[in-house]
């Protein structure tokens, strides 16, 4: 006997990791062909392959206006949200009511503080209930917190620049080694679609081609991501983003101090100890180091590092492909965990 197929929607599928979400559920052999929403309802709904050419020739994929009360008639199960931040908070906790588990790929509920969610300069409607859900929320990073996601109602997908800091310095940083008194410095680069799909003068290709440049110095949205993950303060993080002048891809070059001489063969070994049942996270070899390009169209995090002669200077680099497990792939491995399936299923 077959059983039944998870029933998925999307919002938010005209956007680069809103098109990549839907290509993976289209063949994960789990999940039902997902419903594709849309805000409000202007005539006949678009397809998406009028969006996105590449979905032509393969059957019918036409948006339908967001109805919480039809969704739950026809049993879907799980909302991914692949829409701006704000639009996020305000979804979230009617489709919550709605008895929906929610995976967001947006900022909206990734921030315990005040402090740092600040930056999203939200106004909710209901601050008791947002605040309710910012508690319960999960930050949904598989490898430092599948249990609770396993059990989540709402799960924060963690961000692209994020995404690849953390998983190169929780290793360290639980093993007590990092000087994080000394600081920690990141120098991440990221290709154009981690910018989102709305070209601005900073992102139309005269701007980017045959360039490099740096933005969001000292308050990117992703601080304070990795500082709550981290448990560091942000005032011991420097992380600069850079834009490079390809369409996806991220590598970050992170730079740590350790509060001890140690050698390359411990330094492996924290981190294969740390990820040694985490199917997504591949570990180099020193001196081999990742590349963007390793880990282009996969759910990858490449993970290698070079320890200086004396032993107390770290260089980690940290590459992923910011579409998939920066965002529509890490948001797959989520609901392979919330619905207690291999983390691995719908992503090989």
């Amino acid at each position: 006997m077959m059983t039944a197929k998870l029933k998925t929607a999307v919002m938010g599928a005209t956007g680069y990791s809103g098109q990549e979400l839907v290509r993976l559920l289209l063949r994960h052999p789990r999940v039902e062909k997902p419903a594709l929403l849309q805000r409000e309802k202007e005539g006949k709904s678009p397809d998406l392959s009028e969006f996105a050419p590449a979905f032509s020739g393969n059957g019918i994929y036409p948006f339908q206006s967001l109805n919480f009360s039809q969704l739950k008639r026809v049993g879907v199960e799980l909302l991914f949200l692949a829409t701006p931040h704000d639009v996020s908070r305000s979804l979230v906790p009617e489709a919550i009511a709605n008895d929906l588990r929610v995976v967001d790929l947006s900022g909206a509920w990734r921030l315990k503080q005040g402090q740092h969610r600040a930056i999203y300069n939200f106004e909710d409607q209901n601050a008791a209930s947002a605040a309710e859900l910012t508690k319960r929320a999960v930050y949904g990073l598989p490898e430092l917190h599948s249990d609770c996601i396993a059990n989540a109602e709402l799960v924060a997908n963690p961000g692209c620049y994020a995404t690849s800091i953390i998983l190169a310095l929780a290793p360290l940083l639980r093993a007590g080694i990092v000087d994080a008194e000394h600081g920690v410095i990141s120098d991440s680069k990221s290709g154009v679609s981690g910018a989102g799909k709305e070209a601005n003068s900073r992102t139309h290709f005269v701007s980017v081609a045959d360039n490099l440049s740096a933005y969001s110095v000292f308050n990117h949205r992703h601080l304070g991501e990795i500082a709550e993950q981290l448990h560091l303060e942000t005032g011991k993080i420097t992380s600069t983003p850079h834009l490079l002048p390809i369409p996806r891809g991220i590598l970050s070059t992170i730079y740590v101090q350790l509060n001890r001489t140690t050698n390359a063969q411990e330094i492996e070994d924290c981190f294969e100890s740390f990820y040694g049942d985490k199917p997504w996270v591949r570990l180099f070899v020193s001196p081999q180091l990742p590349q963007i390009q390793f880990s282009l169209h996969t759910n990858y995090c490449d993970l290698g590092f070079c320890l200086d002669q004396d032993g107390r200077r770290l260089i980690i680099v940290s590459c992923l492909d910011n579409l998939l497990k920066g965002a529509a792939g890490q948001a797959v491995q989520n609901m392979n965990l919330m619905y207690g399936w291999c983390e691995k299923e719908g992503l090989n």
